[in-house]
């Protein structure tokens, strides 16, 4: 798998230019923290949308955290992979104990980047979720569950690049997929960047707030100097 995109912010762009016709629908953007917020930014902005985050963790095996045996997203939405469950090995008490763990790493993170602000309304409209690459797609798989719970009209999911396998299986789960790049054989999605150096705390909460500053601009009645 070959270097297809720059960094986060080339990846959004070119993402960004396949979603422009969602824009009549008025669509909610939600990234995925931490590297799908730089993503989900160049869409906010291609778009003339709000964004948000949906902070979603992965649930790791005891002996390989980086082996994903599901996921938790705000408001409590879990998928469980039961197939990697069978394979590590994991009870029933054990992934609940590292679901507790995760769900208090969410709050905090919950707390850090939205602050006292509410979460971003989705009721009744176009909500599009968007993450820097989807490999297994535990944690997509978990904020679909919360954005149908919080009563999105329709739910998108959008990625620079995903596991083929993955993207077939969850095409049916959405109303509509997005995919720019589906490589066969799939092995990381830091693969297909030049530059996929981690996201900090302080870029998403940069993301946020210009993302907020571009949408108070733009809000009608406003004259030259911000009044």
């Amino acid at each position: 798998m070959g270097r297809m995109f720059r960094d986060r912010a080339d990846a959004g762009r070119r993402l960004a230019a396949r979603l422009l016709g969602l824009r009549e629908e008025s669509p909610v953007i939600l990234g995925l923290p931490r590297g799908g917020v730089p993503v989900a930014l160049e869409v906010a902005r291609a778009l003339g949308a709000p964004l948000d985050v949906l902070v979603a963790r992965k649930l790791g095996a005891p002996e390989c955290p980086e082996y994903g045996l599901g996921a938790v997203a705000e408001g409590g939405a879990v998928h469980v992979r039961e197939e990697a469950l069978r394979e590590a090995g994991v009870t029933a008490r054990e992934l609940q104990r590292i679901a507790g763990r995760e769900a208090a790493e969410l709050e905090r993170r919950v707390r850090r980047y939205r602050g006292a602000r509410p979460p971003a309304e989705v009721r009744g409209r176009t909500a599009v979720l968007v993450d820097d690459g989807i490999a297994t797609g535990g944690t997509v798989r978990a904020a679909v569950k919360a954005l149908r719970a919080r009563g999105a009209a329709r739910v998108v999911v959008a990625a620079p690049v995903a596991s083929r396998r993955t993207a077939e299986a969850l095409a049916p789960e959405v109303d509509a997929l997005f995919v720019l790049e589906a490589p066969e054989p799939f092995f990381a999605v830091g693969e297909a960047y030049e530059d996929f150096r981690p996201t900090s705390d302080e870029e998403v909460e940069a993301c946020l707030a210009a993302a907020r500053a571009a949408e108070e601009a733009a809000r009608p009645g406003r004259d030259a100097r911000g009044a």
